[in-house]
């Protein structure tokens, strides 16, 4: 059973070392320093650490004997003996109690400090999961904003071909080859979106959207005496662009004071003030877990901190019972009686003025067994309470664990679903401007396919998030962190 035991361990061992090694290639620099950060600033964490050195405080008091007793009598007239005149009465006690009573309360006051620390680990741990899982947020943010404003810059390339169709429409002419430079220029846009410069897209589309409504504006008055706009479908396609492009931009308002909220919440983390800027990636790697998962189970099971902190508290409640039950035991005090005696001047004793000096003993006679009946009765319930906690801890924790790995599961599975969705979802996109280019698609069609395209994308960001999440989930667990 122990060599069983040692090779469990050992795998353990090994696997999270592993871990470490891997954790730390594809960990963000930034969230690294915010974890370490977070750990030195933190209130509640600093609070827990107190509250653990302040329990260490416990075992030296606890574990020494009480203070001796010194009592001092001084006669007001001078006690008449044989042997002289007793003065003073001087007396010393130290009591002592039973063998083992202060190892046990020592070890008692010891086994809670370590509880202390654990509880301690687990704010830690609970604190850079919260760190990792709100700056994983942050990302998915950002990513969302960056996905709306590079499909206002798409609307922008459809709405410069939605316009050389409205004109080549109120102008009367039969196509729209005449204007294939713009056309070729549009879909060329809606192909590269992701790697053209923000900066100068946005800036064409100001002078576009500009150009457009100017234009718009001629064509209508050039073609209100005939009434024939409102049966126009090209002046109906750049309103609808345009209707496309206010939700996105409303959209991004939303996602900016979102950012407020949650930029405010990671500083607090940190100790910061509130505006402090995060430092986010650009691109979320895949996380991944490099052990498996009945090690993880296992690991959970041997390093989670509130595990650990009930298995100290049964620890140093069966201290408290073996101590309750030898107080139980009686006290010996030893003492020391000292008596200053004086002269007599009538008295002939050779030991006339001589002080006596009397080794005294004391014993504690415990009768009354009920208080310390109680005491072992009450240490006894409060194991056995603290023994179904680690039981109802254990399953929760094994709940969580399969939760995780759900999660874990899931996302890793939409993160390969999406990232193929959303490819096959751009070249569909490049066709369709293509061919509502070439006035042999709709435009409703073309913003169903741009929508397809955005959902894809931001779904896929989710599923990273979510995986990230999941692996930092699975960390808190086992209490596991780069950090230390």
């Amino acid at each position: 059973m122990k060599t069983t035991a040692y090779k469990t361990i050992l795998i353990i061992l090994i696997a999270l070392g592993s871990r470490i090694v891997s954790n730390g290639q594809h960990f963000p620099d930034s969230l690294v320093k915010y974890l370490e950060t977070a750990a030195k600033e933190n209130p509640g964490v600093l609070q827990k650490f107190s509250e653990y050195q302040a329990a260490l405080q416990k075992i030296p008091q606890v574990g020494s004997l009480s203070d001796p007793q010194l009592s001092l009598g001084v006669f007001m007239k001078p006690m008449e003996l044989v042997s002289g005149n007793q003065v003073a009465d001087i007396r010393l006690m130290q009591m002592f109690p039973w063998f083992g009573v202060l190892k046990n309360a020592k070890d008692e006051m010891s086994l809670m400090a370590n509880a202390r620390f654990e509880l301690f680990r687990d704010t830690k741990a609970q604190l850079f999961f919260d760190v990792q899982s709100t700056w994983y947020e942050l990302y998915k943010i950002n990513k969302e904003i960056s996905a709306a404003e590079k499909n206002i810059e798409i609307l922008g390339a459809i709405e410069r071909i939605a316009l050389v169709r409205f004109k080549a429409a109120s102008s009367g002419s039969p196509g729209i080859t005449s204007s294939g430079s713009n056309i070729s220029s549009g879909s060329s846009l809606s192909n590269n979106a992701g790697g053209t410069s923000g900066m100068q897209i946005m800036g064409s589309n100001q002078n576009i959207q500009g150009a457009s409504t100017s234009n718009i504006s001629t064509a209508t008055m050039q073609t209100g005496s005939m009434g024939s706009s409102s049966a126009n479908p090209g002046l109906s396609d750049l309103y609808t662009i345009q209707i496309e492009a206010g939700e996105l931009e409303n959209n991004i308002a939303l996602l900016e004071n979102q950012k407020i909220a949650t930029n405010a919440l990671f500083n607090s983390y940190l100790n910061r003030p509130p505006d402090s800027q995060v430092s986010i990636v650009e691109n979320l790697g895949i996380d991944s877990l490099d052990l498996l998962f009945i090690v993880i189970s296992d690991s959970i099971l041997a390093n989670n901190p509130m595990l650990n902190m009930l298995g100290f508290e049964n620890k140093s409640l069966e201290a408290r019972k073996r101590m309750s039950t030898r107080m139980g035991y009686p006290m010996i005090g030893l003492g020391l009686n000292y008596s200053l005696i004086s002269k007599n001047s009538m008295s002939t004793s050779s030991m006339n003025g001589s002080d006596m000096i009397m080794p005294m003993i004391t014993v504690t006679l415990p009768i009354y067994r009920k208080k310390y009946n109680a005491m072992v009765n009450e240490a006894e319930m409060l194991k056995n309470a603290t023994s179904q906690n680690y039981q109802a801890t254990s399953n929760s924790l094994r709940t969580e664990y399969y939760k995780a790995v759900q999660n874990y599961q899931d996302a890793q599975r939409r993160v390969k679903l999406y990232e193929n969705q959303y490819q096959l979802a751009s070249k569909s996109l490049d066709l369709i401007l293509k061919s509502y280019s070439a006035s042999s698609a709709g435009l409703t069609d073309v913003l169903r396919v741009r929508q397809q395209t955005l959902d894809y994308e931001l779904k896929k960001v989710e599923a990273i998030v979510d995986l990230s999440t999941a692996v930092a989930w699975l960390n808190r667990l086992m209490a596991f962190s780069q950090i230390q």
